[in-house]
Protein backbone atom coordinates (compact mmCIF):
# COMPACT_ATOMS: atom_id res chain seq x y z
CA UNK A 1 0.00 0.00 0.00
CA UNK A 2 1.15 3.39 -1.08
CA UNK A 3 0.90 6.79 0.65
CA UNK A 4 -0.31 9.32 -2.39
CA UNK A 5 0.10 13.21 -3.40
CA UNK A 6 -3.01 14.24 -5.16
CA UNK A 7 -2.74 16.30 -8.60
CA UNK A 8 -5.95 16.70 -10.60
CA UNK A 9 -9.25 14.61 -9.30
CA UNK A 10 -8.36 13.30 -13.38
CA UNK A 11 -5.02 12.35 -12.60
CA UNK A 12 -3.66 9.76 -10.69
CA UNK A 13 -1.98 10.77 -7.61
CA UNK A 14 1.99 10.52 -6.84
CA UNK A 15 2.71 7.45 -5.09
CA UNK A 16 6.54 7.98 -4.20
CA UNK A 17 7.29 4.71 -2.04
CA UNK A 18 5.75 2.75 -5.59
CA UNK A 19 9.60 1.77 -7.34
CA UNK A 20 7.93 1.59 -10.51
CA UNK A 21 6.20 4.80 -10.61
CA UNK A 22 6.77 7.26 -13.78
CA UNK A 23 8.68 10.51 -13.00
CA UNK A 24 6.49 13.85 -13.82
CA UNK A 25 7.66 16.72 -16.21
CA UNK A 26 7.01 20.23 -14.37
CA UNK A 27 7.17 22.33 -17.28
CA UNK A 28 8.32 25.94 -16.22
CA UNK A 29 5.94 29.06 -17.71
CA UNK A 30 7.18 32.24 -17.08
CA UNK A 31 5.03 35.07 -17.77
CA UNK A 32 7.93 37.06 -16.15
CA UNK A 33 10.02 40.19 -18.05
CA UNK A 34 13.26 39.26 -16.56
CA UNK A 35 13.43 35.52 -15.35
CA UNK A 36 17.19 34.30 -15.66
CA UNK A 37 16.32 32.39 -18.75
CA UNK A 38 13.28 33.03 -20.22
CA UNK A 39 12.41 36.45 -19.17
CA UNK A 40 9.64 37.97 -21.45
CA UNK A 41 9.01 34.93 -23.55
CA UNK A 42 5.41 34.19 -22.45
CA UNK A 43 3.89 37.64 -21.89
CA UNK A 44 0.28 37.54 -19.89
CA UNK A 45 -1.47 39.60 -22.07
CA UNK A 46 -0.60 37.39 -25.51
CA UNK A 47 -3.24 34.60 -24.41
CA UNK A 48 -2.73 32.46 -27.99
CA UNK A 49 1.09 32.45 -27.40
CA UNK A 50 0.38 31.29 -24.35
CA UNK A 51 -1.72 28.78 -25.41
CA UNK A 52 0.30 27.38 -28.40
CA UNK A 53 3.34 27.54 -25.51
CA UNK A 54 1.23 25.15 -23.06
CA UNK A 55 0.07 22.76 -26.32
CA UNK A 56 3.42 22.41 -27.04
CA UNK A 57 4.66 21.36 -23.87
CA UNK A 58 2.11 18.87 -22.72
CA UNK A 59 1.90 17.08 -26.24
CA UNK A 60 6.19 16.85 -25.19
CA UNK A 61 4.83 15.01 -22.28
CA UNK A 62 5.12 17.90 -19.69
CA UNK A 63 2.43 16.55 -16.83
CA UNK A 64 2.30 19.58 -14.55
CA UNK A 65 2.26 23.20 -15.67
CA UNK A 66 4.36 25.73 -13.72
CA UNK A 67 3.28 29.13 -13.78
CA UNK A 68 5.84 31.89 -12.27
CA UNK A 69 4.47 35.56 -12.03
CA UNK A 70 7.66 36.60 -9.43
CA UNK A 71 11.09 36.02 -10.80
CA UNK A 72 13.09 33.96 -7.35
CA UNK A 73 16.69 34.63 -9.65
CA UNK A 74 19.38 36.10 -7.50
CA UNK A 75 19.06 39.90 -6.65
CA UNK A 76 15.43 40.11 -8.72
CA UNK A 77 12.90 43.02 -7.60
CA UNK A 78 9.75 43.09 -5.83
CA UNK A 79 6.72 43.39 -7.86
CA UNK A 80 3.13 43.74 -5.96
CA UNK A 81 1.19 40.71 -5.48
CA UNK A 82 -1.16 42.84 -7.23
CA UNK A 83 1.09 42.62 -10.55
CA UNK A 84 1.81 38.86 -9.84
CA UNK A 85 -2.01 37.73 -9.77
CA UNK A 86 -2.18 39.85 -12.88
CA UNK A 87 0.67 37.72 -14.73
CA UNK A 88 -0.83 34.69 -13.51
CA UNK A 89 -4.19 34.53 -14.10
CA UNK A 90 -4.18 35.06 -17.48
CA UNK A 91 -1.70 31.81 -17.69
CA UNK A 92 -4.16 29.75 -15.76
CA UNK A 93 -7.04 30.74 -17.65
CA UNK A 94 -5.37 30.30 -21.00
CA UNK A 95 -4.18 26.17 -19.53
CA UNK A 96 -8.06 25.45 -18.49
CA UNK A 97 -9.08 26.59 -22.29
CA UNK A 98 -6.94 23.63 -24.16
CA UNK A 99 -8.77 20.92 -24.91
CA UNK A 100 -6.41 18.49 -23.00
CA UNK A 101 -6.66 20.48 -19.67
CA UNK A 102 -7.89 17.63 -17.71
CA UNK A 103 -4.33 15.94 -18.36
CA UNK A 104 -2.28 18.51 -17.06
CA UNK A 105 -2.02 19.83 -13.17
CA UNK A 106 -1.60 23.50 -12.83
CA UNK A 107 0.86 24.87 -10.35
CA UNK A 108 2.03 28.26 -9.33
CA UNK A 109 5.67 29.53 -7.95
CA UNK A 110 4.44 31.88 -5.53
CA UNK A 111 5.71 32.77 -2.04
CA UNK A 112 2.73 35.52 -1.09
CA UNK A 113 -0.61 33.73 0.37
CA UNK A 114 -2.61 36.49 -1.80
CA UNK A 115 -1.64 34.94 -4.89
CA UNK A 116 -1.82 31.82 -3.88
CA UNK A 117 -5.53 31.90 -2.42
CA UNK A 118 -5.67 33.85 -6.13
CA UNK A 119 -4.71 31.30 -8.31
CA UNK A 120 -6.52 28.05 -6.27
CA UNK A 121 -9.64 29.86 -6.49
CA UNK A 122 -9.06 30.16 -10.66
CA UNK A 123 -8.12 26.64 -10.98
CA UNK A 124 -4.60 25.81 -9.58
CA UNK A 125 -4.13 22.55 -8.01
CA UNK A 126 -0.63 23.02 -6.66
CA UNK A 127 1.31 25.99 -4.77
CA UNK A 128 4.79 26.14 -5.42
CA UNK A 129 6.76 27.97 -2.76
CA UNK A 130 9.96 28.59 -2.68
CA UNK A 131 10.35 29.63 0.94
CA UNK A 132 8.10 26.71 2.50
CA UNK A 133 6.02 29.41 3.99
CA UNK A 134 9.17 31.60 5.47
CA UNK A 135 8.95 34.37 3.56
CA UNK A 136 4.29 35.58 3.99
CA UNK A 137 3.61 33.69 8.10
CA UNK A 138 -0.13 33.72 5.93
CA UNK A 139 1.28 31.04 3.55
CA UNK A 140 0.69 28.15 5.74
CA UNK A 141 -2.74 28.54 7.45
CA UNK A 142 -3.28 29.87 3.84
CA UNK A 143 -2.95 26.14 2.01
CA UNK A 144 -4.13 24.55 4.79
CA UNK A 145 -7.46 26.06 4.37
CA UNK A 146 -7.45 26.18 0.70
CA UNK A 147 -6.51 21.79 0.95
CA UNK A 148 -4.42 22.04 -2.25
CA UNK A 149 -1.41 20.29 -3.05
CA UNK A 150 1.97 22.10 -1.67
CA UNK A 151 5.28 22.18 -2.63
CA UNK A 152 8.00 23.24 0.14
CA UNK A 153 11.82 24.14 -1.16
CA UNK A 154 14.68 24.62 1.22
CA UNK A 155 15.89 28.18 0.89
CA UNK A 156 17.58 30.02 3.21
CA UNK A 157 17.34 34.08 3.27
CA UNK A 158 15.16 35.73 0.66
CA UNK A 159 15.92 35.58 -3.54
CA UNK A 160 18.25 38.66 -3.01
CA UNK A 161 20.54 37.33 0.18
CA UNK A 162 20.37 33.24 -0.43
CA UNK A 163 23.88 33.24 -2.50
CA UNK A 164 25.20 35.13 0.76
CA UNK A 165 27.81 33.24 2.62
CA UNK A 166 26.63 32.45 5.27
CA UNK A 167 23.36 30.89 4.36
CA UNK A 168 25.47 28.97 1.97
CA UNK A 169 27.35 27.52 5.19
CA UNK A 170 26.53 24.26 6.26
CA UNK A 171 29.45 23.56 9.51
CA UNK A 172 26.88 20.53 10.20
CA UNK A 173 26.95 19.09 7.13
CA UNK A 174 25.02 19.65 4.11
CA UNK A 175 22.88 16.91 3.52
CA UNK A 176 22.20 16.42 7.58
CA UNK A 177 21.03 20.47 7.86
CA UNK A 178 19.02 20.01 4.64
CA UNK A 179 17.23 17.20 5.90
CA UNK A 180 16.82 18.74 9.30
CA UNK A 181 15.27 22.16 7.49
CA UNK A 182 13.17 20.36 5.65
CA UNK A 183 11.72 18.77 8.66
CA UNK A 184 11.10 21.48 10.81
CA UNK A 185 9.05 22.98 7.99
CA UNK A 186 6.85 19.90 7.64
CA UNK A 187 6.23 20.06 11.13
CA UNK A 188 5.18 23.62 10.66
CA UNK A 189 3.01 22.93 8.14
CA UNK A 190 1.35 20.26 9.86
CA UNK A 191 0.80 22.38 12.58
CA UNK A 192 -0.93 24.68 10.12
CA UNK A 193 -3.05 22.05 9.63
CA UNK A 194 -1.84 21.25 5.67
CA UNK A 195 -2.13 17.61 5.49
CA UNK A 196 1.26 15.67 5.14
CA UNK A 197 -0.33 13.85 1.99
CA UNK A 198 -0.48 17.43 0.52
CA UNK A 199 2.99 17.89 0.68
CA UNK A 200 5.95 17.82 -1.98
CA UNK A 201 9.09 18.39 -0.63
CA UNK A 202 12.17 20.24 -3.16
CA UNK A 203 15.92 20.26 -2.05
CA UNK A 204 16.36 23.53 -3.33
CA UNK A 205 19.15 23.42 -5.64
CA UNK A 206 20.95 26.30 -6.76
CA UNK A 207 18.87 28.39 -3.60
CA UNK A 208 21.41 29.07 -0.85
CA UNK A 209 24.10 26.63 -2.04
CA UNK A 210 27.32 27.11 -3.72
CA UNK A 211 27.93 24.91 -7.13
CA UNK A 212 30.15 22.15 -4.57
CA UNK A 213 26.85 21.68 -2.89
CA UNK A 214 24.11 21.53 -5.85
CA UNK A 215 26.52 18.58 -6.96
CA UNK A 216 26.24 17.03 -3.49
CA UNK A 217 22.77 17.11 -3.81
CA UNK A 218 22.49 15.47 -6.45
CA UNK A 219 24.82 12.83 -6.38
CA UNK A 220 23.15 11.80 -2.76
CA UNK A 221 19.37 12.45 -3.40
CA UNK A 222 18.46 9.19 -1.89
CA UNK A 223 20.12 9.38 0.81
CA UNK A 224 18.73 13.09 2.21
CA UNK A 225 15.59 11.25 1.15
CA UNK A 226 16.42 8.62 3.94
CA UNK A 227 18.12 11.36 6.32
CA UNK A 228 14.51 13.53 6.87
CA UNK A 229 12.60 10.36 7.65
CA UNK A 230 9.82 11.66 5.95
CA UNK A 231 8.92 8.64 3.85
CA UNK A 232 5.85 8.87 1.48
CA UNK A 233 6.23 12.56 1.01
CA UNK A 234 7.14 12.94 -2.93
CA UNK A 235 10.06 15.24 -4.13
CA UNK A 236 10.94 17.79 -6.70
CA UNK A 237 13.77 18.50 -8.28
CA UNK A 238 14.14 21.95 -9.89
CA UNK A 239 17.78 22.27 -11.70
CA UNK A 240 16.87 23.13 -15.20
CA UNK A 241 19.48 25.53 -16.80
CA UNK A 242 20.67 26.71 -13.49
CA UNK A 243 24.34 28.85 -12.78
CA UNK A 244 26.08 26.03 -11.37
CA UNK A 245 25.72 23.79 -14.79
CA UNK A 246 27.12 26.97 -16.17
CA UNK A 247 29.91 26.70 -14.05
CA UNK A 248 30.69 22.77 -14.48
CA UNK A 249 30.46 22.83 -18.41
CA UNK A 250 31.74 26.52 -19.23
CA UNK A 251 28.40 26.97 -21.04
CA UNK A 252 27.38 30.69 -20.15
CA UNK A 253 24.31 31.37 -22.45
CA UNK A 254 21.23 29.92 -19.60
CA UNK A 255 19.65 28.73 -22.63
CA UNK A 256 22.31 26.15 -23.69
CA UNK A 257 23.13 24.36 -20.21
CA UNK A 258 20.40 21.40 -21.99
CA UNK A 259 22.66 18.92 -21.85
CA UNK A 260 24.08 19.61 -18.29
CA UNK A 261 20.73 20.24 -17.71
CA UNK A 262 19.84 16.38 -19.36
CA UNK A 263 22.85 14.89 -16.64
CA UNK A 264 21.32 16.40 -13.67
CA UNK A 265 17.82 15.15 -14.24
CA UNK A 266 18.94 11.34 -14.70
CA UNK A 267 20.70 12.18 -11.35
CA UNK A 268 17.51 13.24 -9.61
CA UNK A 269 15.13 10.76 -11.47
CA UNK A 270 18.04 7.98 -9.91
CA UNK A 271 17.61 9.76 -6.48
CA UNK A 272 14.16 9.34 -6.35
CA UNK A 273 12.74 12.52 -7.60
CA UNK A 274 9.06 11.98 -8.36
CA UNK A 275 8.99 15.26 -10.39
CA UNK A 276 11.57 16.80 -12.16
CA UNK A 277 11.01 20.88 -12.79
CA UNK A 278 12.43 21.81 -16.35
CA UNK A 279 12.75 24.78 -19.39
CA UNK A 280 13.39 21.91 -22.45
CA UNK A 281 10.14 19.64 -22.46
CA UNK A 282 10.56 17.91 -25.32
CA UNK A 283 14.32 16.62 -24.44
CA UNK A 284 13.45 16.61 -20.94
CA UNK A 285 10.94 14.22 -21.37
CA UNK A 286 12.65 11.76 -23.39
CA UNK A 287 15.71 12.02 -20.64
CA UNK A 288 12.97 10.90 -17.87
CA UNK A 289 11.48 8.59 -20.51
CA UNK A 290 15.05 6.95 -20.45
CA UNK A 291 16.21 7.09 -16.56
CA UNK A 292 12.81 5.98 -15.91
CA UNK A 293 13.23 2.60 -17.68
CA UNK A 294 16.94 2.10 -16.12
CA UNK A 295 15.81 3.39 -12.62
CA UNK A 296 12.28 2.81 -12.05
CA UNK A 297 12.41 -0.69 -11.67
Amino acid sequence: MYTFAPLTPAMDPIRSTDPRRSTHVMSILNTTPDSFSDGGTNEPTNLESLKATVAAHVAAGATIIDIGGQSSRPNAPDISAEEEIARVLPAIEAIKSLPDAGKVAISVDTYRAVVAEAAVRAGAHIINDISAGMLDAEMLPTIARLECTYIMMHMRGTPATMQDEANCSYPDGLLETVAQELRARVDAAQKAGIRRWHMILDPGVGFAKTTQQNLEILRNMNRLRRLTQLEGIPWLVGSSRKGFIGQVTGVQEAKERTWGTAATVTAAVAGGADIVRVHDVEQMAQVVKMADAMYRV
